[in-house]
């Protein structure tokens, strides 16, 4: 069983920048580099929504809301994948959670694609 677990929120202005790490454990280095991993997040009153996504081969996918100002990156090595948010957003503000999945569908944005979540982690972008 993967468990995942967030780290890195918090309270920033707009304009700055944050990087959220998720840390899996349960699987070894080899069956981490396997999965595809993603972050999603979801602000109060709305439903969970696709950021990005980096696939086992370091293949990326973007929404287009972070597009220029998110980036996603694997350290296998590790078996953690990160989050990089420059210019944040007051509408970025939301908890971030990522996702692992084994699956090999195009373009994995959707949530019921995913099969280990992690708690989630707060990001609130002041004004």
């Amino acid at each position: 069983q993967v468990q995942l677990v967030e780290s890195g929120g918090g309270l920033v202005q707009a304009g700055g920048s944050l990087r959220l790490s998720c840390a899996a454990s349960g699987a070894s280095a080899r069956t981490f580099s396997s999965y595809a991993m993603g972050w999603f997040r979801q602000a109060p009153g709305k439903e969970r929504e696709f950021v990005l996504r980096i696939s086992s081969s370091g293949g990326t996918y973007y929404a287009d809301f972070v597009k220029g100002r998110f980036t996603i990156s694997r350290d296998n090595a590790k078996n953690t994948v990160y989050l990089q948010m420059n210019s944040l957003k007051p509408e970025d503000t939301a908890v971030y959670y990522c996702a692992a999945t084994s699956r090999r569908t195009y373009p994995r944005a959707a949530p019921a694609e995913y099969d280990y979540w992690g708690q989630g982690t707060q990001v609130t972008v002041s004004s």
